[in-house]
């Protein structure tokens, strides 16, 4: 398997997914993708877009929405299913989890989304755009990407 990540992925978010690479004897190089931050070669039709916890990628839907949704509608557009790796504690592992995530800008701001309310808003995004969003840990990552790329494998 050689993988391809997004040259917009920040080196100091990505040093330890390319060490855990590097001592697994798994391939990859850094070039511009057009969805997504990881691919496998074997597949170019999955791509995997990484975020770094619930506050980013609610920040994503909320309020980069138009943004978040174009890149969603061009992956579909092209057959290309994207879907989402978002890095977070281990109390959250499935998007069910989601439901109970206590937002930590609600003690700034009432207007903050609540975790029922984003996963319903997460949910909406799976069935309009064929997506999924997986959940692990940061230390979980890097396995985390290699499992989902090798499951869609040939497809």
């Amino acid at each position: 398997m050689t993988i391809q990540i997004d040259t917009r992925e920040h080196d100091d978010a990505v040093k330890n997914i390319k060490q855990y690479f590097t001592d697994n004897g798994i391939l990859f190089f850094d070039s511009k993708l057009f969805v997504g931050d990881y691919m496998s070669l074997d597949n170019a039709r999955f791509c995997i877009d990484r975020k770094q916890s619930l506050l980013e990628i609610c920040q994503n839907v909320c309020q980069d929405h138009d943004r978040f949704a174009r890149e969603l509608e061009r992956a579909n557009r092209y057959g290309i299913r994207l879907v989402f790796l978002i890095e977070h504690g281990a109390d959250i592992r499935t998007l069910d989890d989601v439901k109970g995530w206590k937002n930590p800008r609600l003690k700034k701001s009432k207007l903050a989304v609540s975790g029922e309310r984003l996963h319903k808003i997460l949910s909406t995004l799976e069935k309009t755009y064929d997506t999924k969003f997986y959940f692990c840990t940061k230390e979980q990552t890097a396995r985390g990407i290699i499992k989902l790329l090798k499951m869609n494998e040939g497809r």
